[in-house]
């Protein structure tokens, strides 16, 4: 224990019910170390999760059309030409991408 960081214990004592009450607000903060989620606690007071799922669909469609778009750049770099219906699908994918921020849900 003297090469831990952390080596002074805290011990406490609590009834069955209060352990399964602090063992379920420490899944519902998704925390799996019940050391770590008791030190956040004492410490902090509170924990705060946030659902970045949204964020995660956006940053999946515009990689998607970023990968689209470095596809055509390839080419046109390749060849030197960009055909009208290349064009026209480039800036559909620049609309598209500004559909998808100001529908972000960080607004």
């Amino acid at each position: 224990m003297s090469n831990r960081k952390r080596n002074i214990q805290i011990l406490f004592c609590v009834t069955p019910e209060e352990k399964k009450l602090i063992r379920k607000k420490m899944i519902q903060s998704k925390t799996k170390n019940m050391g770590a989620y008791l030190r956040k606690m004492a410490i902090d007071g509170y924990i705060v999760n946030t659902d970045i799922t949204p964020l995660k669909k956006q940053y999946e469609e515009m990689h998607k059309i970023g990968v689209n778009i470095n596809q055509i750049a390839k080419k046109v770099n390749t060849t030197g030409e960009l055909y009208p219906e290349e064009m026209k699908e480039l800036k559909e994918m620049v609309k598209e991408i500004w559909h998808i921020l100001r529908s972000s849900p960080l607004k």
